[in-house]
């Protein structure tokens, strides 16, 4: 039983006694009252009678009785009676009626017991009789009753003013209560609210122990992640220059050759530096330090503007920038060798050649081998070509791209024509059960045309602003296949979406009309498009939680510091990005990463599932470090 309840029921129960003693006091009172006056009433008319009598000339009992019956009938007697010395009645009166004047019920309850009028009536020196005068009681019943009818009605009227008073004293006195029960439920939902402290000490020390005991999971869950976060930093930077080490760009770069919704094509650039050993015999160790991280600025700056950009170093001398969706290389690669040419030509001007670039166009599903043997082959060439050299290799170049317009009408028709379709791979757990669908987005270019892959078409529905309508596409198709289908489906969400208020209210309005499939519905966004939009995140966040949709980040896993401001979400779910998935088996700094990511995650109740586990080896080794569900080629066997 609710605490509200308890107290109501405290306070009716109290108020049921103070009720009940109240009104049997006033009802008692009021009947000893009524009964001294009928007992003062009966005293007084007997001897106001028997005085009557006695002053009759002649006591004949003709004339007695006339002067008894008029004072019975001027007045409300029960009963006169006058009897002689030997106690035979001369004269008697009765009431002869059987009218109350107050229900039988409240007269056995109530009974009014009135005292009868004696007198002596005196003929002379002799005594002539003795008259009893008893007066109704019917007239003291029905004023008995008719006030305690009153009574019951004030009573009752005041109990109802009470208690609609009290109700909303009551709800303003635990208002707090109900706000320390909602941030209870809100931790075991793992989202982390402070409340204000109320005026009420005692209601003033829960809160604020409340609030003390949230600040601490915030604490300990930001702690947790920034250490984590500077233990990736350490596993996948470069200590010199804080980029993403040899390593993690082959994991990065491995993710865009395999991954579906990457890019097609984009262009893969090696720098290296020249002479590097004679700049640190000229200039020192330090300022070898220096120009490494100048050069790492300039990639880094370059990697800002365009996000989806990946610089690192790959050893002492050597850069790497991946460009996905980049097609002109030759332009790309004349830019960075300009910003590189005007800043190593200030640091080290005893020196003419300072670096070469050499650039390849990749597409997706190329092997990485070939890929970086054909990267080599071109840095090889820029090498020939005399200081400061580049080459870009563009054969095999895509074919000439559609135009925007083009785009535009290809998109907007397949949307019109409902030429979309979901593929599904599925996410499941170590025991081999499907946790859900990962759903993954197709486009046929006409009626009877290809199917393209997500990788294909989202950038340039992005460039055209039309991954809402995209996205409020995927939702549908998605309900339509849980209608269907039993089991859960997972759907992603771009971030142009999360940021447009008007998708905002129209999934809203489409998913209040299948409540019922609300439940088997997950939805996720890039990690990067959280924290790009945090706030639009949260806000939509809020409400698919309230349609009892999950709500998860997908690709996490690159900005644990920056996640942990949105550990208040209550989120049920985190998919740690491919890239520190893959070979974890041979990575012994990824697994402590990973595990100890796990385990924060799991403190908070969120499910861990890895993307894009390629072996079976990684995959025999993810639920060890404490992953729920992994996803990927090898699961999808």
């Amino acid at each position: 039983m609710s605490l509200f309840r308890q107290l109501w029921l405290a306070v009716i129960s109290l108020t049921m006694v103070i009720f009940i003693g109240s009104f049997l006091v006033s009802v008692l009172t009021a009947r000893a009252y009524l009964e001294q006056q009928l007992s003062i009433k009966n005293v007084d008319n007997a001897s106001a009678l028997a005085l009557s009598l006695s002053q009759l000339p002649e006591k004949d009992p003709i004339a007695i009785e006339l002067l008894v019956s008029a004072q019975f009938d001027s007045g409300h007697y029960q009963e006169i009676r006058l009897t002689d010395p030997t106690h035979r009645v001369v004269v008697e009166r009765k009431y002869v009626g059987d009218t109350l004047g107050a229900p039988a019920w409240f007269a056995r309850i109530f009974p009014i017991r009135a005292t009868q009028g004696i007198a002596q009536v005196q003929d002379g020196w002799r005594q002539l009789g003795t008259l009893t005068v008893t007066s109704h009681s019917r007239y003291a019943y029905s004023e008995l009753w008719s006030g305690a009818l009153k009574l019951l009605s004030w009573l009752l009227a005041a109990g109802f003013i009470a208690g609609v008073i009290g109700t909303l004293i009551m709800r303003i006195i635990v208002r707090p209560l109900d706000q320390v029960v909602g941030q209870a439920q809100a931790i075991s939902e793992r989202r982390f609210i402070t409340l204000n402290e109320p005026r009420t000490p005692e209601l003033n020390s829960v809160v604020r122990a409340m609030n003390q005991m949230v600040a601490r999971l915030k604490q300990m869950f930001e702690e947790e992640a920034e250490r984590l976060d500077h233990l990736r930093r350490e596993i996948n930077h470069d200590a010199v220059t804080g980029l993403p080490n040899r390593d993690a760009f082959m994991n990065y770069l491995q993710t865009a050759l395999v991954r579906e919704d990457a890019a097609p094509l984009g262009a893969l650039l090696i720098v290296r530096l020249k002479d590097l050993g004679e700049i640190n015999r000229r200039l020192g160790h330090g300022s070898v330090d220096l120009l490494l991280k100048q050069v790492a600025s300039i990639l880094t700056e370059h990697c800002a503007r365009r996000h989806e950009h990946i610089a690192a170093r790959l050893n002492g001398a050597d850069f790497a920038l991946l460009a996905p969706n980049e097609n002109e290389i030759a332009k790309l690669t004349q830019a960075i060798v300009a910003l590189l040419h005007q800043q190593l030509s200030s640091d080290v001007p005893a020196m003419e050649d300072h670096f070469h670039v050499g650039a390849i166009l990749y597409r997706r599903g190329d092997e990485t081998t070939a890929l970086l043997a054909a990267a080599d082959q071109a840095l090889a060439t820029a090498e020939g070509k005399g200081p400061n050299g580049w080459h870009a290799t563009v054969e095999g170049e895509a074919p000439v791209a559609r135009s925007t317009d083009a785009w535009r009408n290809l998109l907007t028709t397949a949307i019109t024509e409902k030429r979309l379709k979901l593929a599904f791979f599925p996410v499941r757990t170590a025991a081999g059960q499907t946790l859900h669908q990962e759903s993954v987005i197709r486009l046929q270019t006409t009626q009877e045309g290809s199917w393209l892959v997500a990788g294909d078409f989202i950038p340039m529905a992005t460039r055209l602003k039309l991954s809402s309508t995209l996205d409020f596409e995927v939702i549908r198709l998605a309900l339509d296949t849980l209608q269907s289908a039993p089991g859960d489906i997972a759907v992603h969400l771009s971030t142009d979406s999360i940021a447009d208020w008007g998708f905002h209210k129209r999934l809203s309005a489409l998913l209040n009309q299948q409540p019922d499939l609300c439940k088997r519905l997950w939805i996720e966004v890039s990690e990067y498009g959280v924290l790009r939009q945090p706030e639009a995140f949260r806000e939509i966040a809020h409400t698919l939680k309230a349609m009892q949709c999950r709500v998860g980040i997908e690709h996490a896993g690159h900005r644990l510091s920056d996640l942990a401001q949105l550990a208040d979400l209550g989120l049920d779910y985190l998919k740690v990005d491919s890239s520190l998935v893959r070979a974890v088996d041979q990575n012994m700094g990824n697994q402590a990463l990973l595990k100890g990511l796990c385990k924060m995650a799991h403190t908070l109740g969120i499910t861990m599932i890895a993307e894009g586990v390629q072996t079976e080896a990684e995959l025999a080794l993810l639920p060890q470090l404490g992953f729920d569900a992994t996803t990927g080629p090898a699961v999808s066997k």
